[in-house]
């Protein structure tokens, strides 16, 4: 994209640029190629996976054998806390319910590519968990659950689709695996992420790309996109994801499932691989991912436990607050259709509509609302808090490594020289504004005062969010998710518009998903007039990025404050009842 901005805008000076910036480039490749390349360990990692499947698959036939009659319809048709109820009742066997969902699984991986690894010591957990009293057992007792590849589990890796992060497994489960196998749930899978987690598609060189289950040509999202496809397909019934920028959010509403990002520090993160740890101002946070809003309260029910506390005593004792989630109480809910920065799709902006005329309709009070300085927030915020070391820890994770399509862009722009940097943004300023800026934010804040004040700027900002939330004295906020999915690729070319996610990641506020509607053939007409708030070319790129998507999923944002995940669940719930209930207006 640059290369033919600048050749159509300014030949000469950009003919010198791209012969400085292929120079630099070809500098940066041939160092990288001098050490032993991280790649050559790939192909031995996709071999692992192709075993460890056909492990999954000889499992599913041992327990297959023992239940011979099993129908596993029923079994994978139930809700979460129904099957949770029967399992605890023993109404139904922890071998058929394995079973049933080890043979989804593999289905639907074979449909869309979402599956990275086996956790084999599932059938152990099994055999110890059937050996319990009553009374020992937990929450989640006999569930089979995913989780995103960067989940810690003992003796398998957590790769982040980096080739620098294979034949490294971790020495013991992280903090949050150990507390939902002590609640009794059985992690079966791992599933497929983008490379380095910082994109919205999910492809890397290891395991490949995960595929969209409602259109094979779009993405399912990401970073948890493996999750997003396995919980759509009904391969599993409940999943763990981490979020950055939308990470959990995005997969959700593009394969029509619900998910929740929690505040920095309701949940443990220890144990949970990264590409760049250490980021201050732009919270990387835990969170659940499944088919219905109970679902993921009874998984934060699970999780908000005293051993949690006590396997990392860096996150407070705070257990579920049953009394907030069961609230019926009328609320006073903010709104908004567009951010101000990224024109929302016309399936985007009715789900709103939608959700707000229902809302209303049910006795809840709904009030406008607008974002406060959304430019300055996304880029000197969020891109340049994400990046606060001009992108020097995650280019040294890539080194040695193929670059996957969907960080190329990300990478090249990276891999410029400052000057360079510096060069282009004030050329492209008044033709590409939104690129120009992010290509200042990407050289970095380089020295430790600097980095203070981009943390202090979060938090004023965040207080300065606060304030106006208060001063409307709402008790939520309803917000549109990017939606719907986007042609695999274009992730990459337009990921200006993932502002109405990544927002709540420099903000620090939990945030749900809930799927309330479809594209219908009047959204897919209205886009042809579809322009964009910069006519830039990230506009342009979206525009084509949604088109076809008629039957799509579409879901709405439900936000609360921070340390509020009892309110936005009481909230999305509401919404989820409505939305299933009342159905679409006439």
């Amino acid at each position: 994209m640059l290369e033919k901005l600048l050749l159509s805008s300014y030949p000469l000076l950009g003919l010198l640029l791209l012969t400085l910036l292929g120079a630099a480039l070809l500098a940066a490749a041939l160092l990288s190629r001098q050490r032993a390349p991280a790649r050559n360990k790939i192909p031995k990692a996709q071999r692992r996976r192709e075993v460890a499947l056909q492990q999954m698959a000889a499992l599913a036939q041992r327990l297959r054998e023992q239940e011979p009659g099993l129908d596993p319809k029923p079994i994978l048709e139930l809700p979460l806390v129904e099957l949770a109820q029967k399992l605890q009742a023993e109404e139904l066997s922890l071998e058929s319910v394995l079973c049933s969902y080890l043979e989804e699984a593999l289905k639907v991986h074979q449909e869309v590519n979402c599956l990275t690894d086996f956790l084999e010591e599932c059938e152990e957990q099994l055999q110890a968990l059937k050996k319990l009293k009553k009374s020992e057992r937990g929450l989640l007792y006999g569930v089979p659950m995913s989780l995103k590849d960067p989940y810690d589990c003992m003796d398998h890796d957590s790769t982040c689709g980096l080739a620098q992060f294979l034949e490294k497994p971790a020495a013991k489960d992280g903090v949050l695996v150990k507390v939902l196998k002590a609640q009794g749930a059985i992690p079966f899978v791992k599933t497929n992420i983008p490379q380095t987690l910082l994109s919205f598609d999910c492809s890397n060189p290891i395991y490949g790309q995960t595929l969209n289950p409602f259109n094979l040509k779009k993405t399912p999202g990401g970073s948890s996109g493996g999750e997003g496809a396995l919980l759509s397909k009904g391969g599993s019934i409940l999943g763990m994801g981490t979020d950055t920028g939308g990470s959990i959010r995005l997969p959700a509403g593009f394969c029509g499932v619900y998910g929740l990002r929690t505040s920095r520090d309701r949940l443990s993160y220890t144990g949970i691989a990264s590409a760049v740890k250490g980021k201050k101002s732009v919270a990387t946070v835990a969170g659940p991912m499944a088919r219905d809003v109970d679902s993921l309260a009874l998984c934060l029910r699970a999780l908000l436990s005293e051993y949690m506390h006590q396997l990392d005593p860096t996150v407070p004792f705070m257990p579920f607050r049953e009394e907030i989630y069961s609230s019926t109480r009328p609320l006073r809910i903010g709104y908004y259709e567009s951010d101000g920065y990224s024109q929302p799709s016309p399936s985007m902006a009715r789900a709103v509509r939608l959700t707000c005329r229902l809302l209303q309709d049910a006795g809840h009070e709904v009030i406008p609302f607008s974002i406060p300085r959304i430019e300055y927030a996304i880029e000197q915020l969020y891109t340049g808090g994400l990046f606060a070391d001009g992108g020097a820890t995650l280019l040294e994770k890539l080194e040695g490594d193929i670059v996957d399509p969907c960080m190329k862009a990300t990478v090249t722009n990276l891999r410029l020289p400052d000057l360079v940097k510096y060069i282009l943004a004030r050329i492209l300023k008044y033709i590409e504004p939104r690129t120009a800026q992010t290509l200042e934010m990407l050289r970095g804040v380089k020295t430790p005062k600097r980095l203070w004040e981009q943390h202090t700027a979060v938090q004023e900002y965040q207080q300065e969010f606060i304030e106006k939330w208060r001063s409307l004295e709402l008790d939520v906020l309803l917000a549109p998710d990017l939606d719907p999915a986007f042609y695999i690729g274009y992730p990459a070319k337009a990921s200006k518009s993932s502002s109405y996610a990544s927002l709540y990641n420099v903000l620090d506020f939990p945030v749900g998903v809930v799927p309330v509607t479809t594209v219908t053939l009047q959204d897919e007409e209205e886009l042809a007039f579809y322009k964009g708030y910069y006519g830039d070319s990230n506009d342009r790129d979206f525009k084509e990025a949604v088109e076809g998507s008629v039957g799509l999923p579409v879901a709405v944002q439900c936000i609360a404050l921070p340390w509020e995940e009892e309110l936005c669940l009481r909230f999305m719930k509401e919404v989820e009842t409505l939305a299933k209930n009342k159905g679409e207006p006439k």
